[in-house]
């Protein structure tokens, strides 16, 4: 004998729209307008592999190369995409030495980091407030059993609301809103360590003598 209920007992779309609707409204209110928009894109990278600095540090090496030989100016003719490594490039080139290079690199990592940090606390104040409409939903059930005492009928619908509006906001905290949190921070606190790995090669690139590599070869 089967004794558990239908998945079916578990569906009520009244309680998913109070613990839905009110964590969507609660979410908008309290986060900034830029703050928003990144949180929702954020969940694009969630399936992405992770930042890795590796190859960021081969090209570094190989445009150290390049500078060595036909001086730093020949780099504003290569061709960049990652954003960090094209600023500090065009600061290079400009004549930013290696203490201007990982200032404005520190700077770009902590920029970065925070956007990331407004992203991930949209998800995590989202999961605050689940739990929170749950509680709000079941209030409103108890509310609407207790107003329809003399139709048993309606008492069960108003239990129900009561009883999954506080199922729905502990499984939308823990099972959704959290992890999306918690992986997000994690994302955004090892692409910054990450980036951290490039600051040594772009402080030396910018140390550099402009020429000096060719200057040799003629010398020579």
């Amino acid at each position: 004998m089967n004794v558990l209920p239908a998945l079916g007992t578990f569906l009520d779309p009244l309680a998913l729209a109070i613990v839905g609707g009110g964590v969507a409204a609660g979410a908008v209110l309290r986060t900034a307008s830029g703050d928003l928009v990144r949180g929702v894109a954020a969940l694009a990278v969630l399936p992405r592999r992770r930042f890795d600095a590796e190859p960021l540090i081969g090209q570094v090496a190989a445009l150290t190369r390049i500078a060595r030989r036909h001086g730093v100016i020949a780099l504003d003719r290569s061709k960049i995409e990652d954003p960090d490594i094209a600023a500090a490039v065009a600061a290079i080139v400009d004549g930013a030495g290696p203490r201007d290079v990982e200032t404005l690199l520190e700077q770009r990592r902590c920029t970065r980091f925070e956007r990331h940090r407004g992203a991930w606390e949209l998800w995590s104040g989202a999961a605050e407030l689940a739990p929170a409409m749950g509680m709000v939903g079941t209030l409103l059930g108890l509310v609407g059993m207790f107003a329809a005492m003399k139709d048993p009928q309606a008492i069960g619908g108003a239990m129900a609301v009561a009883l999954l509006a506080t199922l729905y906001g502990a499984l939308l905290a823990n099972l959704v809103l959290l992890p999306i949190a918690t992986r997000l921070k994690r994302r955004a606190r090892h692409e910054a360590q990450e980036r951290l790995r490039l600051q040594p090669g772009l402080a030396a690139l910018a140390a550099v003598e402009p020429g000096i590599g060719s200057l040799k070869e003629i010398a020579a």
